[in-house]
């Protein structure tokens, strides 16, 4: 990650608080957590913890990816929404643009990852040793000018890179990926055009079903 220059911090989106969670939307560049090295601390949970002292990261997204996120606000509600991430109870859903046309209308994509170690941070398919990984999609547009396709996509699973490497594989890698796509598709967008769109829970005090939606930016 070398040249690291985070986007200017003009102020947190924040979308929803109360006593107990925090839910944000990350802009694109931006890490969600501190990276290895001191030109690499600043990053959405140091901005938010500036405002919010006790404020504690849940999950994350990838530096290039843009949207929503969730932050607790004690360590009674950490535990909590870290025990929905694990069980898979956080539903979550991106935007992406990918390269060509994707003619089946919806589908599961499942490709078991693992740490391409000599290769970090990338990730790779691998059928003997990865964890298993299932993203669900279905096609929004066909832009036939453009040779690109705009999906919906829902992980079951919360591996890294999960939906960059899973698109890849099933040869529609998103526009702008600079760790997985060709030079070619790199070129067609000045960031990864990818967001996470929505993000739904159930609050971990009051167990009443949250749902937040962001607008996508591309």
């Amino acid at each position: 990650m070398s040249g690291y220059t985070p986007p200017p911090h003009t102020g947190l989106n924040i979308l929803y608080q109360d006593d107990e969670l925090l839910v944000l939307d990350k802009p694109s560049g931006l890490l969600s957590v501190p990276g290895r090295g001191s030109d690499r601390q600043d990053c959405l949970t140091l901005r938010v913890q500036a405002a919010y002292p006790e404020a504690i990261n849940v999950h994350r997204l990838d530096m290039e990816t843009s949207g929503l996120m969730v932050m607790a606000r004690s360590k009674s509600a950490h535990r909590q929404l870290s025990r929905l991430f694990q069980a898979r109870e956080v539903h979550k859903h991106y935007v992406a643009v990918v390269d060509g046309r994707v003619e089946q209308r919806a589908g599961e994509i499942d490709f078991p990852l693992i740490a391409d170690w000599p290769n970090r941070p990338r990730q790779k398919v691998d059928y003997e040793n990865g964890k298993p990984s299932r993203t669900r999609f279905s096609v929004m547009h066909h832009d036939a000018r453009k040779n690109t396709t705009r999906l919906d996509l829902a992980p079951e699973t919360g591996r890294t890179h999960q939906l960059r490497i899973h698109l890849k594989t099933l040869g529609h890698a998103i526009l702008g990926d600079r760790l997985y796509a060709g030079k070619a598709v790199q070129e067609k967008a000045d960031r990864l055009l990818l967001h996470a769109t929505s993000l739904s829970f159930m609050h971990p005090v009051s167990g009443e079903c949250l749902c937040f939606m962001s607008d996508v930016p591309f």
